[in-house]
């Protein structure tokens, strides 16, 4: 490939970037990851290219689609120390209509399945890790992008006969979720801000009971700390074993340096930074965010530490 036709490649393959990274973003739930992988999709674009640039994004899709599912497997083999979760994005602030049906960018729906701010939520992508790789592709372009049962069987290199197998196998494995979608509306962006911020304000200023009113009797607290910092290797189960926990936790911390809340994800999250502790296993950085119920009590809190899943992320200073 000469010069002009490399520059024509890559001015092509780039018109799709945004594309590219938002499915390694929801295949593998990691930002960092979606950026290691589209790079990855580059370099095999220059190396080995489809032999007509028509044809380039399914192309592209395929290449993006073997990485992450490579990337999941190995994931999975390799295993995870302490809960998993997904890493944050920030998604400013934007909200999902509550009766709005799935509409993508050009007009294109998706029969009324995840619009695409609910489909970077947390729930949605703890969700998929039920699926299998090959269920999440198949998910993900059928019910988030908008592909067509032909489009993903030619970008995935399937038959149309097993797109649709594949397809309806991944939508049962999501019906848990189905039950209890997490659509971040804005009332509910509201009611979850309400109960991080009046959670979070009541451990600050000692008010344990008020800090207990906003958990739910069965709440769950998951601490992600890679392995590489320390954190709860084991999910936190009932309001008072939770409410114990970050009590210790702040005891042992203190209050955060410099705070923000920010919409990540779809939903208010607290973005903290702590003094550097001498014990280098500490985490500086941390985001913690939290899933609320109708009753706008707390159902499940999540905490990530790990510099991996906030390198994304810019952290708040001191004001």
């Amino acid at each position: 490939m000469d010069a002009r036709a490399r520059t024509a490649l890559a001015e092509a393959a780039r018109e799709h970037e945004r594309f590219l990274w938002g499915l390694c973003y929801r295949m593998t739930g990691v930002a960092a990851d979606a950026d290691d992988l589209v790079q990855e999709v580059y370099a095999r674009a220059l190396s080995t290219p489809p032999e007509r640039l028509d044809t380039l994004r399914p192309w592209l899709t395929r290449v993006a689609v073997n990485l992450s599912r490579d990337h999941l497997r190995r994931r999975r083999r390799e295993g995870y120390v302490g809960p998993w979760l997904p890493s944050l994005v920030d998604t400013g602030d934007e909200e999902v209509p509550p009766s709005a049906e799935a509409r993508l960018p050009g007009g294109g729906s998706t029969e009324g399945r995840y619009e695409l701010l609910e489909s970077v939520s947390f729930a949605f992508l703890l969700a998929l890790e039920a699926l299998s790789p090959k269920q999440r592709a198949v998910l993900l372009l059928r019910d988030v992008f908008d592909y067509s049962v032909r489009e993903v069987a030619e970008a995935l290199g399937m038959s149309e006969v097993n797109v649709k197998v594949v397809h309806h196998r991944a939508r049962t494995a999501m019906a848990a979720y189905d039950q209890s979608r997490c659509v971040p509306t804005r009332e509910l962006q509201e009611r979850t801000r309400a109960a991080l911020e009046g959670f979070l304000g009541a451990l600050l200023s000692g008010d344990v009971a008020a800090a207990e009113a906003l958990l739910a009797t069965d709440a769950r607290a998951l601490t992600d700390g890679g392995g590489v910092v320390r954190a709860a290797h084991v999910p936190l189960l009932g309001a008072q074993r939770v409410l114990v926990f970050f009590r210790r936790l702040l005891e042992m911390r203190g209050a955060p340096r410099a705070v923000e809340v920010r919409m990540l994800n779809g939903l208010p999250a607290v973005v903290a930074v702590f003094e550097k502790a001498k014990d280098p296993l500490v985490a500086v950085n941390t985001v913690i965010r939290v899933d609320v119920d109708a009753s706008g009590r707390i159902r499940e809190l999540h905490s990530v530490l790990a510099d991996r899943k906030l390198a994304g992320l810019r952290m708040p200073e001191e004001a």
